[in-house]
């Protein structure tokens, strides 16, 4: 049975994951390499163990979040649906049972705002994971001068935790933000449509998704 150490001690898995974030880099984008990657596999793991999944189920969710943005290898535009191909390809030939295969291409597929959905537990899962993983870590421009939206937005935020209240009704994406480096405005402005996805996805899995802002609620 394949499982999560197998995907992420994978070399050509590794090769393509590196190799996709060095393209990214040059385009100027903020890190989506293993740091990214890791961390969408282990909160999307945390989401669906936390809401009582099948232990299979939370595993596959964890290979789809470590799977999720290879795509960017190809290109930036539409690497959710180029993902899910090469994860499609990548997974047939290490034996994982087609079940599981569509499972995880279907999360991989449909991650991405604009033309995801959560069509299932899984796919729902890997989205709140993804789109809640902003932080300054994952900026790589050194020099706050020369920041774009991007860059203030990630480097305004000092912590970032993604919590399911002990009643599984809400589900909590609470920052703390440094507004001297962005605003929250700023936070809208290139977030609102991955919050709203945020919020479809929470629906599937039976949650209220809310946005803490500096302890302020605002979604």
């Amino acid at each position: 049975m394949l499982t999560y150490e197998d995907v992420r001690n994978n070399p050509a898995v590794r090769t393509y994951i590196q190799r996709a974030d060095e393209s990214l880099s040059a385009l100027g984008y903020t890190e989506h390499s293993f740091a990214h990657v890791t961390m969408v596999a282990e909160n999307a793991a945390y989401i669906l163990s936390t809401l009582g999944y099948p232990e299979r189920t939370v595993e596959l969710v964890k290979i789809a979040g470590f799977l999720h943005d290879i795509g960017n290898l190809v290109n930036r535009v539409d690497h959710s649906q180029s993902g899910a191909v090469m994860a499609f390809r990548i997974l047939d030939n290490m034996d994982c049972p087609p079940e599981e295969i569509a499972t995880i291409v279907t999360a991989i597929g449909n991650h991405d705002e604009g033309t995801g959905v959560p069509v299932n537990a899984v796919a729902a899962a890997l989205i709140l994971a993804d789109k809640s993983d902003v932080r300054r870590s994952r900026v790589r421009n050194q020099d706050i001068a020369s920041f774009d939206i991007h860059d203030r937005v990630n480097y305004s935020v000092k912590k970032s935790r993604l919590k399911i209240n002990e009643e599984h009704t809400l589900i909590k994406l609470k920052l703390s933000v440094d507004t001297k480096f962005g605003s929250v405005m700023e936070y809208f402005e290139i977030f609102m449509e991955r919050m709203i996805l945020c919020r479809k996805a929470a629906e599937k899995l039976g949650l209220q998704f809310k946005l803490m802002i500096n302890e302020q609620q605002l979604i």
